[in-house]
């Protein structure tokens, strides 16, 4: 019956092909360790015979047995004429990335725009002060009108900027009017008419 690679056990490392890995396979197989370190020895040779660029400097071979050792799913045991990389070495595990775990009620501002409105909280009161906010919380009202169109309104803007500052800017939503905003909504694809 003939075998399709498909049903073989995978590949280690391609650039060698089914026959080295194989060997290594049947190197690794052998009972006697002495035995097993001269068949890895062969084996590495041929290796180099195919590959003459790991010979490396001063005929170091020390890529040859790492790659032996990988191939062999790192259970080769011989005796390594050089040290060789580990599982651990050659496979390491990604660091863990710290990601925040809270939800933020506020996100859908971005923390750019949260960010802007602590600082201009922070200011002293004028003119300037109160264009800054009339400007970011009219941003926040585009922000709200992207996610949800109805929930966007200047009572709740107003709201959540005295929530996010702790009080330090409150806005009266009666003296304040944010600028009206349309959703734009997004085509629907129909059925073109066809041409008479």
């Amino acid at each position: 019956m003939v075998e399709y690679n498909t049903a073989l056990p995978k590949l280690e490392m391609r650039e060698y092909g089914r026959n080295i890995q194989k060997l290594i396979e049947y190197c690794s197989s052998l009972e006697d360790k002495e035995e097993r370190n001269q068949c890895a020895i062969a084996i590495a040779e041929i290796m180099v015979h195919l590959f003459p660029e790991l010979n490396g400097d001063g005929h170091n071979l020390r890529k040859v047995w790492d790659h032996i050792n990988l191939i062999s799913g790192f259970k080769m045991d011989i005796d390594f004429p050089c040290e060789v990389l580990t599982e651990a070495e050659m496979r390491p595990l990604p660091k863990k990335i710290p990601y925040s775990h809270k939800t933020d009620k506020f996100r859908v501002y971005g923390s750019n725009l949260i960010g802007m409105i602590k600082e201009i909280s922070k200011m002293e009161g004028g003119v300037d002060k109160d264009r800054l906010i009339f400007l970011v919380a009219n941003q926040m009202k585009k922000q709200l009108i992207n996610i949800n169109a109805d929930s966007a309104t200047d009572k709740r803007v107003f709201n959540d900027i005295r929530e996010i500052t702790g009080m330090g800017i409150d806005i009266d939503p009666e003296s304040y009017r944010l600028n009206e905003y349309i959703g734009v909504s997004v085509p629907q694809e129909g059925k073109k008419k066809k041409k008479k």
